[in-house]
């Protein structure tokens, strides 16, 4: 049940209200005008799910708490209760951030509806909310050592620009972590970030993935498709192991970032697109142009700049910091009891030669999160640390 402030100047109004809602089982504090009102929302913000406001009140009227909850917390719904004559404030309120407004004499049905409908909506904005800092951590950079320092000095000067990004490095070393962290810091973060694995697509398949297809363009195009770099209007894409692309694919991207146009499977006409394009590879590009697998002028056009993501190898001082930040993920995901790890267990683990870097450091974290003691030692890492082939 919710705790629902009601803000009104007529006793008798805040008594009924006050008697419907207890009933329902919310939680009800009264305030007499818009001043008391606003006092007592300020006290307790995060404890209100719902404030119920008058219009016309003495002194500060209802137009005006709802500017004040909404700068004090944008999340709160504003119901507005409105006379016959108030009905077009009352509809200018909700441009000003209101939830609704319910009209005088009110309608006890159209009320719990309209109460029910904000709680719903209050629930829905802290659920994204949660869901968003849970994706945010998901993607967390962590480590303070030099080659990450420099790492990210580099992102902080790039993300801001629209300039291309070929992302390198070893496997498992988190390039994605840095497309997004590009993504995120630039003046795109509000469009879309759209994620293609160039080496997981059938090279058949990879120019409509990318470039879409119109109804019958193949056999089994039964509909139009929109491909990713559509879809990435206006925000990133991020073309992961781009050294795996089929060289017919590499000319059509090529062709793309030249024009800033595509063209679908089976189309002649051309759509213009607005993407930032970032790449990434553990491949060895010279190596490739070498042997004639990619596209040079390709590469030239991906490689505006170059960030080199290192290996776990390369920054060992960050294992402390890594070991605790994944164990805290492995006991909240897994629901593994608290464990801590020992100070030789973290030095055990500083003497692994990390072949799958970060994604080996996790899997290996939480197999001693699982099978270790309460606290993880360093014969728990000899151990379970490299499982028997």
């Amino acid at each position: 049940m919710a705790k629902i402030l009601v803000i009104d100047d007529q006793r008798a109004i805040r008594n009924t209200l006050k008697d419907i809602l207890e009933c329902e089982g919310h939680t009800v504090v009264l305030a007499d005008d818009g001043a008391s009102g606003l006092e007592a929302f300020r006290a307790e913000a995060d404890t209100f799910d719902i404030v119920l406001t008058d219009i016309r009140m003495p002194n500060m009227d209802g137009i005006e708490v709802l500017e004040q909850i909404m700068a004090v917390r944008r999340e709160t719904p504003v119901i507005m209760i409105s006379g016959h004559g108030d009905i077009d404030t009352a509809v200018d309120s909700i441009r000003k951030g209101a939830f609704d407004f319910i009209a005088k004499p009110l309608d006890l049905n159209r009320l719990l509806i309209t109460i029910k409908n904000a709680i719903e909506k209050k629930d829905l904005v802290v659920e994204t909310r949660q869901l968003k800092v849970k994706v945010q951590k998901t993607y967390e950079m962590v480590g303070e050592s030099e080659p990450m320092r420099r790492m990210r000095e580099m992102i902080d000067r790039v993300a801001p620009t629209d300039a291309r990004v070929l992302i390198l490095g070893e496997n498992g070393t988190g390039k994605e972590l840095v497309a997004r962290a590009l993504h995120e810091n630039s003046s795109r973060a509000r469009g879309p970030f759209v994620e293609v694995n160039c080496a997981a697509i059938p090279s058949e398949l990879i120019e409509s993935e990318l470039f879409g297809h119109e109804k019958g363009a193949f056999t089994s195009a039964i509909r139009q498709r929109i491909g990713k770099f559509e879809q990435a209007d206006g925000g990133t894409i991020f073309l992961d192991e781009i050294g795996d692309m089929s060289p017919a694919a590499q000319a059509k991207v090529l062709r793309a970032l030249q024009e800033n146009t595509i063209s679908r499977v089976g189309s002649d006409k051309d759509i213009r697109i607005n993407v930032r394009v970032l790449a990434a590879t553990n491949k060895n590009m010279a190596d490739e142009i070498k042997n004639n697998r990619f596209r040079e002028d390709l590469y030239h056009r991906l490689s505006v700049i170059i960030i080199q993501v290192p290996s776990l190898n390369s920054r060992k001082d960050d294992i402390p910091m890594l070991a605790d930040y994944f164990l805290g993920i492995v006991r909240a995901e897994l629901n593994v009891p608290n464990k801590t790890i020992a100070p030789e267990a973290v030095e055990a683990l500083k003497q692994i030669n990390w072949t799958g870097n970060i994604r080996e450091f996790r899997n290996v974290i939480e197999r001693l999160a699982i099978l270790g003691g309460t606290e993880i030692t360093a014969k728990d890492v000899a151990d379970y640390a490299r499982p028997i082939m």
